[in-house]
């Protein structure tokens, strides 16, 4: 709903703004402007989508080979212990670990298509034991905010969507993504447990959340010793180390389960297809609306109002350029794809706005949707807390995603 109301919005404040500049300052291109924004939008939204086409089906093959060679089972093992002491209102053998873990798993590893069914699985396991069926119970907060806050290891979409629209090194944002989506995590998981007055300080998690924290803290005070090049050089050759070592893991895992990994390839590859194709309308809606909005200045307007208040401040404003898709990133996956498509096409792929706007995208989740779906599979009226903790994650993630950018890119 709140989608529609704003691209709703994207029209007719363009339109306002059109006949304003018609009537009042006699530019008589404007609507010429506006309307042929719609065309191009359009076609660069399909061309986009249908470029999507070829790596999704690579990826979605070589995730396939990964999720039959047991990846999420063996994710499963590792972060099981830390997640049954952030959920204590559960029974340690309670079956709703089974498919909390593996949608946590799921998630990390970028198996949206997995990760959803599984999601909804274990809030139906909760809600069996919640007392009150009305009303969210804490462990179905805790969930759904580490949900939100949108931990993933591999953000697959967003490296081919910068590879299409032809980055130099589509994956140079895969690390600034992982410390940034770390830092949403660790926010969500504080909010969440100093309500519910969790012991984060408990030596099972403190293994787990210490030891990760200072492995980032020592990445980000090293990679601030170096000169802006050779963060641009590590970035680059860790990235693409890390992403076509997990390939590789995905393959040995796959051989050692005695799986066909070809077949398995073929399998997941046939997907990328359709998948592709589901992205088209979506996109095709956002860039649209967000093409005439700009095309209006309406989003100019917006964007140099913001900059003149952190000017007077005295803070660097190049961030402001892609805050549209920061704002737009709790409402809707869909509609933050589309600013971040609209940053780059407008200043450049590989530009500083570019880039953050890519690292925004994969730094949360979408809070309202994520929450929409997996309380209202479960008829839960009453979220609580569930929105402020997952916003506060969001907004971490925010902070995190600007200020790594601008130690990687700036």
């Amino acid at each position: 709903m709140v989608l529609n109301y704003l691209w709703v919005g994207f029209f007719l404040i363009a339109f306002i703004i059109g006949l304003v500049k018609l009537i009042f300052f006699g530019d008589v291109q404007i609507f010429q402007a506006m309307f042929s924004s719609t065309l191009d939008m359009a076609k660069a939204g399909f061309t986009i989508s249908l470029g999507l086409t070829g790596a999704m089906t690579l990826w979605l093959g070589i995730m396939k080979i990964g999720e039959r060679g047991g990846i999420v089972h063996l994710f499963y093992r590792l972060v099981g212990p830390l997640l049954r002491k952030l959920f204590p209102s559960l029974s340690p053998d309670s079956p709703v670990f089974g498919p909390l873990i593996m949608n946590v798993s799921a998630n990390m590893m970028g198996l949206d298509n997995a990760a959803t069914p599984l999601g909804i699985k274990a809030m139906e396991e909760m809600q069996k034991v919640n007392p009150n069926k009305d009303i969210a119970s804490d462990a179905q907060i805790m969930f759904l905010v580490l949900n939100t806050s949108g931990l993933t290891i591999l953000p697959i979409n967003i490296m081919v969507i910068r590879s299409q629209l032809g980055a130099v090194d589509p994956s140079d944002i895969f690390i600034p993504i992982l410390i940034a989506t770390f830092f949403s995590t660790i926010a969500g998981l504080i909010a969440v447990s100093l309500v519910q007055k969790i012991n984060l300080l408990n030596k099972t998690v403190l293994a787990y959340l210490g030891s990760l924290t200072i492995m980032i803290v020592g990445l980000i005070f090293y990679l601030n010793s170096l000169p802006q090049d050779d963060i641009a050089i590590f970035s680059s050759v860790a990235s693409n180390l890390i992403l076509f070592s997990v390939i590789i893991l995905f393959i040995l895992l796959a051989i050692r389960k005695k799986v066909n990994v070809y077949d398995a390839f073929i399998d997941g590859a046939k997907e990328g297809f359709s998948i592709a194709i589901k992205i088209i309308p979506f996109l095709v809606a956002m860039l649209v609306g967000v093409g005439v909005f700009r095309a209006s200045g309406a989003l100019d307007y917006l964007q140099n109002g913001v900059a003149f208040l952190f000017d007077l401040m005295g803070i660097n404003t190049d961030f402001v350029t892609s805050l549209p898709t920061a704002f737009m990133k709790p409402l809707s996956g869909s509609g933050a794809r589309g600013m971040m498509v609209d940053a780059i096409k407008t200043y450049g792929v590989d530009s500083f706005a570019g880039r953050l706007s890519s690292v925004m995208q994969g730094s949360t989740e979408t809070t309202l949707y994520v929450i929409a779906v997996y309380f209202g599979a479960v008829k839960i009226r009453n979220t609580r807390y569930a929105v402020t903790c997952g916003l506060i994650a969001d907004f971490v993630g925010i902070l995190a995603a600007i200020f790594i950018a601008y130690l990687f890119f700036h």
